[in-house]
């Protein structure tokens, strides 16, 4: 069933029309999928002749259902620009191409652009895009014409621009379209104090990944595109918070049966991956993990499934135990890996980038896998950047000024060598400080004291890495 977004002043009373789909797709020009200065019954022949038929673009491949009807702006080809802007680690970049090349003649009017560029970017900082591309892009002498536009939205910023933004949602991309067991796990997430995500990426996928914590979650998945597995990754998500047993066997029973659906010619591996626990219990939510292996035990080795483990925090000694004993009762091939190892050893091995440790190897299971096929390399075109329009580029950029944005003369308040002394027993906080001290590569935690008087003398203990540190409140 196809959406179309439009009104009913364009299909009445506007003759020529523009039609296209609107799912995320860029280039759809190239794709042949604009319809232009077309009649509204023009329009219905080319919506008969394009809805719920399979597109692919790149590697994906999706069925067109939404579609959007535009009046047909009259132009000509001499009028039409390129614009994109991008954020950057260090700094946002403005791409800006005229058509007539680096002569453009009248100045006026590049004066006319540049000001609408500036205004643009300032929309662009204000609402947190984070990407933004119109292509054209043209300007009259009445108006300015956003014939189509490709725009990137930081999530994370909802809770300053919510109100600004409106309604709005944030649709999967194209190609993969939303999947029951992940609105399963958004409904168990929002009836828990604790932190269940799950985003399916490729069902079909060889890697899969069951991660404790969100920032572990990220180190993981980068770490397995950094090894070359991100064409094969098959999922991305979180438990964290201290789920409990039998959430968190639901969430595993989730990921199992996502898993063992499509048999892959390599086998499938699963890392159970995860910094060192704060005060989630580990056994805790293994046992649940445990749950979901026995049920799926068969589906498992069916499918050629591969465990790896690495987990540390309260009771893992326990939890890891556990999971070595169910392996080998069940005869699952899985590597059970404790603090002593770094957080993402078990992914070089589970890509196959590494031998499993001689300690480690099972009479069962082999003693390296195979590595992920060898994604071909993106053939990138870049425009000669020629010395005048290098020159031109720059003698127009907009200054800090120009953007109303005043020079700072701070200066940082804090360094590599700030102490910090915490008033309460804060224990989550004290934690995540010293987990972000530690991936920093600080040598030593910032944490140098707890004061706290409400108390006798009394220890707490914390992880500094894989390195004990006790404070006792003053």
């Amino acid at each position: 069933m196809k959406t179309v977004t439009s009104s009913y002043a364009v299909t009445q009373y506007v003759k020529q029309l523009v039609v296209k789909p609107d799912q995320l797709i860029k280039r759809r020009g190239k794709l042949g999928l604009v319809g232009v200065n077309k009649t509204a019954a023009e329009v219905r022949r080319w919506l008969a002749e394009h809805d719920s038929k399979e597109q692919k673009v790149g590697a994906a491949a999706g069925k067109l259902r939404r579609f959007v009807v535009e009046p047909f702006v009259k132009h000509d080809p001499s009028e039409e620009m390129y614009l994109c802007i991008q954020s950057g680690r260090r700094a946002d970049t403005i791409m800006f191409h005229h058509q007539g090349g680096v002569d453009v003649g009248d100045v006026d009017a590049l004066a006319l652009r540049m000001d609408f560029i500036v205004s643009l970017y300032r929309v662009f900082v204000n609402l947190y895009f984070t990407y933004m591309e119109i292509n054209p892009v043209v300007v009259t002498n009445e108006r300015v014409y956003l014939l189509d536009l490709a725009a990137k939205l930081d999530q994370t910023a909802d809770f300053i621009c919510a109100k600004n933004w409106g309604e709005i949602t944030f649709p999967p991309p194209f190609g993969r379209d939303a999947y029951p067991e992940e609105a399963h796990i958004a409904d168990l997430d929002a009836k828990s104090g604790a932190s269940l995500k799950l985003t399916v990426l490729n069902k079909s996928g060889r890697i899969w990944t069951m991660v404790a914590g969100g920032g572990a979650s990220v180190v993981y998945t980068d770490t397995v595109c950094a090894l070359g597995g991100a064409a094969e990754l098959a999922n991305y998500g979180e438990y964290s918070g201290a789920p409990t047993e039998s959430q968190t066997a639901d969430y595993a029973k989730t990921i199992f049966s996502l898993m063992c659906r499509e048999k892959h010619p390599k086998g499938k591996v699963l890392i159970i991956g995860g910094g060192i626990a704060n005060f989630t219990n580990v056994a805790d939510t293994f046992r649940g993990i445990i749950t979901a292996i026995e049920t799926y035990r068969d589906a498992l080795l069916q499918y050629n499934v591969t465990i790896f483990v690495r987990r540390g925090g309260p009771n893992y000694q326990e939890g890891l135990r556990q999971m070595r004993e169910v392996g080998q009762r069940l005869r699952i091939p899985m590597y059970v890996f404790g603090p002593e190892s770094n957080m993402t050893a078990i992914v070089r091995l589970a890509l196959g980038h590494a031998v499993i440790p001689s300690d480690h190897q099972l009479d069962y299971a082999p003693k390296q896998l195979p590595k992920p096929d060898t994604a071909p390399s993106p053939q990138i075109e870049l425009p000669e950047l020629s010395p005048s329009l290098l020159e031109l580029v720059c003698s127009q950029a907009p200054t800090r000024s120009d953007l109303g944005q005043q020079l700072s003369t701070a200066r940082p308040l804090f360094s590599d060598r700030t102490k910090a002394i915490v008033w309460g027993m804060q224990n989550r906080a004290i934690q995540g400080m010293l987990d972000f001290d530690y991936v920093c590569r600080r040598s030593e935690p910032s944490v140098v004291a707890i004061v706290y008087p409400f108390t006798a003398d009394h220890k707490q203990k914390y992880y500094f890495g894989t390195k004990e540190h006790k404070y006792g409140p003053l």
